[in-house]
């Protein structure tokens, strides 16, 4: 979701800089402010109990990340961590809830902005049970690729190795064996150390 930046301004929104790997909100903390990032990089995720990272979704300038559980009265299902240095709009969950009462225009957004956030989860959910680790990673690399819209036939894939590993719920190990794999079969390119799909 991205609201205007000088609309938020005027109902009060305040931003708030964030140092590299600090939290934004911990699991478990009840929700109570919208944030929508201006500047930087944010990851949604959450560990289990031997302390591996599952990444929930990787948030850039103009989203909004954590929505949901304002609506719900709800805690955070994950944390929220900045990825790089940030700045990031706060705007109280009443505030919030007044401007869409105001700006009918904006509900309807967010309606569609969780609709493709719930067909993007399925669609994550129903990539992550396969068995193939091949497959995991084609399917995050397919839809990062429709989700910038981009037709061309290599792109600039911005994740670490270990970020592809916590989003997929693999080993690092198993991605970079895995994507060795796929650049011997052309499936992707691998140039300096980045990747490209």
């Amino acid at each position: 979701m991205n609201i205007d930046k000088d609309l938020l301004i005027t109902w009060g929104a305040v931003t708030k800089k964030y140092k590299k790997h600090e939290y934004i909100f911990y699991e478990g903390d009840q929700a109570r402010f919208y944030y929508q990032i201006l500047e930087g990089k944010v990851k949604m995720c959450s560990y289990n109990d031997e302390g591996r990272t599952f990444i929930q979704g990787m948030f850039g300038p103009g989203d909004s990340f954590g929505d949901p559980p304002l609506f719900l009265n709800e805690a955070y299902p994950a944390c929220a961590q900045a990825e790089s240095d940030c700045i990031i709009f706060k705007l109280s969950k009443d505030t919030l809830l007044k401007l869409l009462e105001e700006y009918q225009e904006l509900q309807m957004r967010f309606i569609i902005n969780f609709a493709g956030r719930i067909f993007e989860k399925t669609a994550t959910n129903k990539n992550i049970v396969s068995p193939y680790p091949e497959e995991r990673i084609l399917g995050l690399l397919k839809r990062f690729k429709k989700q910038k819209s981009v037709k061309q036939e290599r792109i600039l894939i911005p994740y670490t190795r270990q970020q592809i590993a916590d989003f997929l719920g693999l080993r690092v190990e198993t991605v970079i064996r895995t994507l060795i794999k796929m650049e011997e079969e052309m499936k992707v390119e691998i140039r300096h150390h980045k990747l490209y799909y």
